[in-house]
Parts: C-alpha cells; sequence; structure tokens
C-alpha cells in the first residue's frame, strides 16, 4: 500500500467596497462593506478552492468559474467548493487538511472562526479540526492595511491510499 499525499496553495483578494455583503467561508459577517466580485466574493473560500486544484495541478476557479459566464453572477462559493471538491473526490482524493490565512485589518474575525471552521468543515464533509482559520492583520502597511480589501493564503493537504 501507498501512502499518497499532495499539497496545493491558493491566493486570492477582492477590494471592500459599499452595499456588498462580507461572506468568508460562508458565513456572513457583519460590517458597512462587503468584497467585490463576480460571485459572492468569498475570499477565503476562493482560496481553498485554488488550493485543492492547484494540489491536483487541475488549473484555478477562473477555469471552472469563469467570472465572464453570467451563469456564476453572485454565485454562492460553498456551492461552487462543494464543486471543486466533487471534482477532488472523482480523481480519488480527499482532503487531509486545510490551512488558510485571512489577511484584513477589519472587522475583527476572532468571534466568527468557529463559525467559519464549521461551515466549511460541512461543506466538504470533514472533521473542523482539520480546517484552520487565522485572521492576520498586515499593520497597516498597504492596500490590504489601509481596510481596502481582504486576501487569504490557503494551503491544502490532499490524500489517497491505494496500490498505484
Amino acid at each position: 500500500m501507498t501512502l499518497d499525499f499532495r499539497i496545493g496553495t491558493g491566493y486570492d483578494i477582492h477590494r471592500l467596497v459599499p452595499d456588498r455583503r462580507l461572506v468568508l467561508g460562508g458565513v456572513e459577517i457583519p460590517y458597512d462593506r462587503g468584497l467585490l466580485g463576480h460571485s459572492d466574493a468569498d475570499v477565503l473560500t476562493h482560496a481553498i478552492m485554488d488550493a485543492m486544484l492547484g494540489a491536483l495541478a487541475l488549473g484555478d476557479i477562473g477555469h471552472y468559474f469563469p467570472p465572464s459566464d453570467a451563469q456564476w453572477k453572485d454565485a454562492n462559493s460553498i456551492s461552487l467548493l462543494k464543486a471543486v471538491d466533487g471534482i477532488v473526490k472523482e480523481q480519488g482524493w480527499r482532503i487531509h487538511n486545510i490551512d488558510t490565512s485571512i489577511v484584513m485589518e477589519k472587522p475583527k474575525l476572532k468571534p466568527f472562526v468557529v463559525a467559519i471552521r464549521q461551515s466549511l468543515a460541512l461543506a466538504l464533509a470533514i472533521e473542523p479540526d482539520r480546517v484552520s482559520v487565522k485572521a492576520r492583520t498586515n499593520e497597516g502597511l498597504d492596500a490590504i492595511g489601509a481596510g481596502e480589501g481582504i486576501a487569504v493564503h490557503a494551503v491544502v493537504l490532499l490524500c489517497r491510499d491505494d496500490d498505484r
């Protein structure tokens, strides 16, 4: 029996704007601005999907859900995450664990981290202790530090056990 692993990294960034909901990991965060994007702009979920696809050299989410396609306008990113998880599983892989860093100045995420982890774990049918969500600031530096946007770095470890 061979233990087989693949690791992928993902990165996404979106601008904060008025009159949009702020959704991270499928959880709506009360704030006076939200993320600009074609879908719900859930930057956390987008980075995780890119990491999952990258681990298997399957491109990025723009290939599967292009912003030029009207069907993805205001799409729920958790639904897209489930679709990407289906692609990963069809290839014979499963998520071992996820580690993420959300880089933003405001709002503070500490009250929402458990709910975000649970939302992502539920969508992916894994235990919440396999999903790490950390919130960081940029110490006031650059556009993120000025509160103009939110960026996320994600790492996903996929595994499968087989005799290949």
